[in-house]
């Protein structure tokens, strides 16, 4: 009988702690899957959404010269500077090198002489724009 006892209370505590134990896995398993989604938000986030930007291209040597006379062949003369783009505000917001690759590309495509405006798309280093895509309107 005693023997019968102890067992029963050895049966009972394991049992109670199986219990404890399996309840602990499925907190730590939530936990884990909680961690790795605000890991993946955070990691989403920090690659940044591209942005999309309207305005002005032009080369960076007439960025304060009057836009509407601005033509397509002196960006292309003044390629060397670089370009950005010139935001609706009157700021402006200078290309990373892929930008400027982009825009010389799509100024040499573009039949437009004058006022060069242009939808940008990419994202947002302080005041330089990592360009993704540009397209001359």
């Amino acid at each position: 009988m005693r023997l019968a006892r102890l067992f029963n209370d050895l049966l009972e505590r394991w049992s109670s702690k199986a219990k404890y134990l399996a309840f602990n896995d499925k907190k730590v398993a939530k936990m884990k899957r909680a961690s790795a989604l605000v890991i993946g938000l955070a990691i989403f986030s920090a690659l940044g959404l591209a942005e999309t930007w309207t305005g002005t291209v032009v080369d960076v040597m007439c960025k304060d010269r009057d836009l509407a006379s601005h033509t397509r062949d002196c960006a292309l003369t003044c390629a060397k500077g670089g370009y950005g783009l010139v935001l609706a505000d009157g700021k402006f917001a200078k290309f990373d090198e892929t930008g400027n690759a982009k825009a010389l590309a799509a100024l040499k495509a573009s039949s437009k002489e004058k006022d060069l405006k242009a939808k940008v798309t990419g994202t947002m280093d302080g005041d330089v724009i990592q360009v993704e895509s540009i397209s001359i309107e």
